[in-house]
């Protein structure tokens, strides 16, 4: 949620590693972004598409549809993802009726103050699962205050391990 926070710098840890091997990566916040909550409406079945039109999920999701690995990460609030990626997960309903997301390898990240985020990883490997991609696994950091997950050397390890894991597979298909 916070564009330069504890999920964000640890995302980006593991995007750093691979474009640091020539893999092309791209960093997506939600932060600052408008993400409608899913209506139940169930048009999405019709349209093959969620019918909400008026946020930024459509130019996002578009994004992922285009990638070969997702990184997805969230901060953990109540042991749980925080609301903004809860959002995006639930208006990718949209895209599983026609599994437009299968066949892509995902990671998910959490990051927490002090417990929780075993549940956010849960939520968010939930989230690949339903959709079809295949686990890269995951990585879970401590910190609260800015910069703080930077000091926890088993997230910082376990997200250089997550990112060779991505690169062997990258350059295993484009190679």
């Amino acid at each position: 949620m916070r564009k330069d926070g504890n999920t964000a710098i640890l995302v980006q840890e593991i995007l750093k590693n691979c474009e640091g091997h020539g893999i092309e990566t791209e960093f997506i916040t939600l932060a600052g972004k408008k993400i409608s909550p899913c209506l139940g409406c169930e048009k999405c079945k019709e349209k093959k598409w969620c019918v909400i039109e008026n946020d930024d999920w459509g130019e996002i999701v578009k994004k992922v549809l285009d990638a070969d690995v997702l990184v997805i990460g969230s901060p953990t609030y109540y042991f749980d993802v925080c609301g903004h990626i809860k959002n995006f997960i639930d208006r990718t309903y949209s895209l599983y009726h026609d599994r437009k997301l299968a066949g892509r390898k995902g990671v998910a990240v959490a990051v927490h103050a002090n417990n929780g985020a075993t549940r956010t990883i849960q939520t968010l490997e939930g989230f690949l699962s339903t959709h079809e991609f295949s686990s890269l696994g995951s990585v879970k950091g401590k910190g609260y205050h800015e910069g703080d997950v930077l000091k926890d050397e088993d997230a910082l390890q376990k997200a250089k391990k997550t990112a060779d894991k991505i690169i062997r597979l990258v350059k295993s298909q484009h190679g």
